[in-house]
């Protein structure tokens, strides 16, 4: 069974290596989606895959990458998402906008 979850992280978490190290964790357990951050200095993330690879996912962004202070970490229903079959890094929306969760 696939689940997904809508991940919204707040903190210390930009200029710290968290979307690459979240890029690389997410490869160790095999889940899809992507990460990018947002103008307001969150960054924002959708894992997808088995119920506990997206649980380790969404555990790791408490911890983020070494050099984060992760403050939040806030789960939103991921309804309309998509299907997705790689994880990637995805540029930063523009300021009052930008393309729509699913790309």
């Amino acid at each position: 069974m696939t689940v997904t979850k809508h991940v919204f992280v707040t903190g210390k978490v930009q200029g710290v290596y968290f979307r690459d190290t979240t890029r690389k964790t997410a490869a160790k357990h095999g889940v899809d989606g992507w990460v990018r951050n947002l103008p307001d200095g969150r960054v924002e993330a959708v894992f997808q895959g088995e119920p506990d690879a997206v649980d380790a996912m969404v555990e790791f962004c408490h911890e983020g990458s070494s050099a984060a202070r992760v403050d939040s970490v806030e789960v939103e229903p991921a309804e309309d998402l998509g299907t997705f079959d790689t994880f990637e890094v995805r540029p930063t929306p523009a300021e009052g906008g930008g393309p729509s969760p699913t790309g």
